[in-house]
């Protein structure tokens, strides 16, 4: 079933996206070289608990995984595209680093994902960062009232391909709102002009992803964390978006870093 928000909802879901966007924006400059991920981890455990949040991912227990999920973030390493398990791991000079939350605050929640590489950049790694920006950018400007589900699907996958890169089919983004998921899913690709119509009150998390060179993924024994197949790069993004009358709402909007001195 999908639930169409009231203006006031939408608004009330903006308050808990500006708190995610906030949240990833200083996580973002949390990682560092020579930070442990736990350490991240458990920053934004406290920086969620201070606000009198709550992780939509504590205890999340879909049909995959091995067990509740015990963490507040997704944090994927590298070829680890999403569910990565936050653990003893020290960030290292070029790692590619995505990070992924959503938390729900007075019942309403919001999704976002960033990716960003620590230390000296590989140019390759930020290309593919900005593939998922773009894919992510256009996505959103296909978002329009009357339009169709397929118009932000194709609007991703045909920015993956401009760029040299395949689209896996099998996670993309989801509907959201009252929960972190809901109907509908909305994939990576797909055909304009097709699916469910943009109606005012719609509100999804958009999420490209890809991977460098494969759109084939592998599972680790955790259960949890999805790797690209062949152990090439990967990246992801991801806002939570509100169709209104007016044209697309993100409501998970990061405040611009300042920029570097010296």
């Amino acid at each position: 079933m999908i639930e169409l928000k009231s203006a006031e909802e939408i608004d009330r879901m903006a308050v808990t996206g500006q708190f995610v966007g906030e949240l990833l924006a200083e996580l973002s400059d949390v990682a560092a070289v020579g930070v442990n991920l736990l350490d991240i981890e458990h920053h934004a455990r406290r920086r969620i608990a201070e606000r009198g949040a709550e992780s939509c991912y504590w205890d999340y227990a879909p049909s995959f995984g091995r067990g509740p999920f015990r963490n507040v973030l997704c944090l994927s390493v590298n070829d680890a595209v999403l569910h990565g398990l936050p653990h003893d791991y020290v960030l290292r000079d070029g790692d590619l680093l995505s990070i992924d939350m959503a938390v729900s605050i007075d019942g309403w929640a919001a999704d976002s994902a960033l990716s960003v590489v620590v230390g000296t950049p590989d140019p390759a790694d930020l290309t593919l960062i900005e593939a998922t920006e773009t894919a992510l950018e256009s996505a959103i400007a296909a978002a329009r009232p009357g339009g169709r589900l397929g118009d932000v699907s194709a609007a991703i996958g045909e920015v993956a391909r401009s760029y040299g890169y395949s689209v896996n089919g099998e996670f993309g983004g989801h509907g959201i709102g009252r929960t972190m998921h809901e109907a509908p899913h909305v994939a990576n690709s797909g055909r304009p002009g097709r699916g469910l119509r943009l109606d005012p009150g719609l509100t999804i998390a958009i999420e490209p992803w890809f991977c460098r060179s494969t759109d084939k993924i592998a599972f680790d024994a955790d259960g949890w964390t999805i790797r690209s197949a062949d152990g090439s790069r990967t990246a992801h993004s991801e806002h939570t978006v509100a169709i209104t009358a007016s044209g697309p709402r993100v409501l998970t909007g990061r405040p611009p870093r300042a920029p570097s001195i010296g």
